[in-house]
């Protein structure tokens, strides 16, 4: 299976240079060039980011202090300049190692793999679904927003797991029914209509969108 990297920079020509360099050598690349887009594709678990981090409106060492807590994988900024001052808050947001442009491809090439084989080594990493502040831990089974949890009781969580695993499909009431409390579990779907009114007044009380909406007629979708 094929390492995945994630290059995040505003600059589509550093984008296209190192997306060509890592997908002729063998890397699946995702790409991202403003800090809102990083922050949700890193929930797609690359096994390593290039972060650039001089971004208008989110920069880089925003999008690390949001993402880090929910990804754990290397994280190497990208930068015209770094003093040892710089150096200090990227390391304490959870940066791993810094990039100072105008590098050689090569040795970027050696130090992301010298990066993902130390990573390997370390096991498995979480799996995570991130959206701007919200962070869903489907391993751990936690929600966050803002790096605060909001707390779900398990069938809760489980049409939360359900919705946002499949964001723009809808699922009808009996669909999740069958789904999250078995075919052979007693009661109606209609009970479905309840949990999800509980998750939404969660949600709403932490300020977040309705991310669980209602397809009236039909069903419900998690919102892309």
């Amino acid at each position: 299976m094929r390492d995945t990297i994630l290059i995040v920079d505003d600059e589509a020509d550093i984008v296209s240079t190192l997306a060509d360099y890592f997908m002729y050598n063998n890397y699946d690349v995702m790409t991202a060039t403003n800090g809102m887009e990083a922050i949700e594709k890193a929930g797609m678990q690359p096994n390593l980011i290039l972060l650039d981090i001089n971004m208008p409106n989110v920069d880089g060492l925003e999008v690390c202090a949001r993402i880090r807590d929910f990804v754990s994988c290397p994280i190497l900024f990208l930068t015209a300049r770094v003093e040892d001052s710089d150096k200090v808050k990227g390391f304490g947001m959870g940066g791993d190692d810094y990039i100072v442009k105008p590098f050689s491809l090569d040795e970027l090439g050696a130090r992301v793999a010298a990066h993902i084989r130390r990573e390997r080594r370390r096991g498995k990493t979480p799996k995570v679904q991130l959206a701007d502040k919200l962070a869903i831990d489907y391993t751990e089974r936690r929600v966050f927003y803002d790096g605060k949890e909001i707390p779900f009781a398990k069938k809760e969580f489980d049409i939360i797991e359900l919705l946002s695993g499949h964001p723009g499909q809808i699922f009808s009431k009996e669909r999740i029914y069958e789904l999250v409390w078995g075919y052979d579990s007693e009661g109606e779907s209609s009970v479905v209509a309840e949990h999800v009114r509980r998750i939404r007044a969660k949600l709403a009380a932490s300020d977040i969108k309705p991310y669980v909406e209602t397809v009236w007629g039909v069903g419900y979708k998690w919102a892309k």
